[in-house]
């Protein structure tokens, strides 16, 4: 063996310092998230809410472009989301029957619009399960789907829903 061959073959070892700061990092979070999970120390929950008003209504393209929103107990149209404005509102409808029809759902079930005691409102499509928290998506959004279910107060009928941790069911 070479002198020069040598010298590649010689490995300095790691630091044992360094190996044990890193199991002790390790085991520190463990025991940290394990506290905080047990505790419920640093967790963040919802508050249980309970269903303020909720309204079943179903949605329909026209043929001047507008999203008509009808009550679905009584047939009766609640408001027009007309071209041009609300492109989110229109947006998530057009997501929720796109999922439908995927699914191969019909329009036979209407969707959920539920204002909730907390000041949520959510949307959603017992259908599929998909649940849209509207909150999520900021102020002007909101006041999208509260002139809705304003308009659905006025126009509709309020139907029931048993409440399941925040959600509908």
């Amino acid at each position: 063996m070479t002198a020069q061959s040598q010298h590649l073959h010689h490995h300095k070892p790691f630091p044992k310092g360094m190996l044990w700061a890193a199991a002790a990092l390790i085991a520190f979070s463990i025991v940290i998230s394990l506290a905080g999970r047990l505790t419920d120390f640093g967790t963040v929950r919802n508050p249980e809410a309970t269903p303020r008003a909720a309204y079943a209504l179903t949605f329909a393209d026209r043929a001047d472009g507008a999203v008509a929103i009808t009550d679905a107990p009584s047939g009766t149209l609640v408001i027009a989301l007309e071209p041009g404005t609300n492109g989110f509102a229109r947006g998530v409808l057009r997501g929720l029957a796109r999922d439908r029809k995927l699914e191969a759902i019909g329009r036979d079930i209407p969707f959920h619009l539920t204002s909730w005691s907390d000041g949520r409102l959510t949307l959603e499509d017992p259908a599929t399960g998909r649940v849209v928290e509207v909150n999520a998506f900021g102020p002007t959004q909101i006041e999208t789907f509260a002139k809705i279910a304003e308009a659905a107060a006025a126009r509709g009928t309020p139907i029931t829903l048993l409440s399941d941790e925040g959600g509908t069911k």
